[in-house]
């Protein structure tokens, strides 16, 4: 994230500008979320043997150390119930296990197999060489403005949840 102070600036629905950059950056969302072209890039990146979206973001941080249940809630940004689930699954894949934590054995703590690092490697080197498939359409400067704007966009969708009801 880009750490930066929020400034706000006034977005008028009514302006039909306005409008229209909203309209054309919530499309491009849902298209990049649900779209035709983000199964199929879902369906290549994850191979032969299919991992939801949660189940990679829970591995991409598994990989690097084990986690406590409500720190890998915490960390995907969903609640317990939802972890619980997706650890559920990789579980049952044979991706992650549960263990009792060293320091507090009424804590669980997730960890990777070594059948997820696998898949992980593979989903993950994957993932690489379509980002920088899509990316070589930019040129340097570009890609540097999109990375600093996507920052930007997360941190300010970050923002407006934590101040919804």
């Amino acid at each position: 994230m880009s750490g930066t102070a929020s400034v706000q600036h006034r977005v008028d629905l009514t302006d039909a500008d306005d409008r229209e950059r909203a309209r054309r950056i919530g499309r491009a969302w849902i298209e990049l979320r649900r779209g035709a072209s983000a199964h199929a890039l879902r369906g290549y990146i994850f191979g032969d043997h299919p991992l939801e979206q949660g189940q990679m973001d829970a591995l991409d941080l598994l990989v690097r150390r084990d986690r406590q249940m409500r720190e890998l809630a915490g960390r995907l940004r969903i609640d317990a119930s939802c972890a619980t689930r997706t650890v559920d699954r990789l579980v049952t894949a044979g991706l992650a296990e549960r263990a009792p934590s060293p320091e507090d054995g009424r804590v669980v703590v997730v960890k990777i197999t070594g059948n997820g690092r696998a898949r992980h490697a593979a989903a993950a080197s994957r993932r690489g060489r379509a980002m920088a498939r899509i990316l070589a359409e930019f040129d340097e400067s570009d890609r540097d403005q999109l990375a600093d704007l996507l920052d930007r966009f997360v941190d300010s969708v970050d923002r407006v949840v934590g101040e919804l009801d």
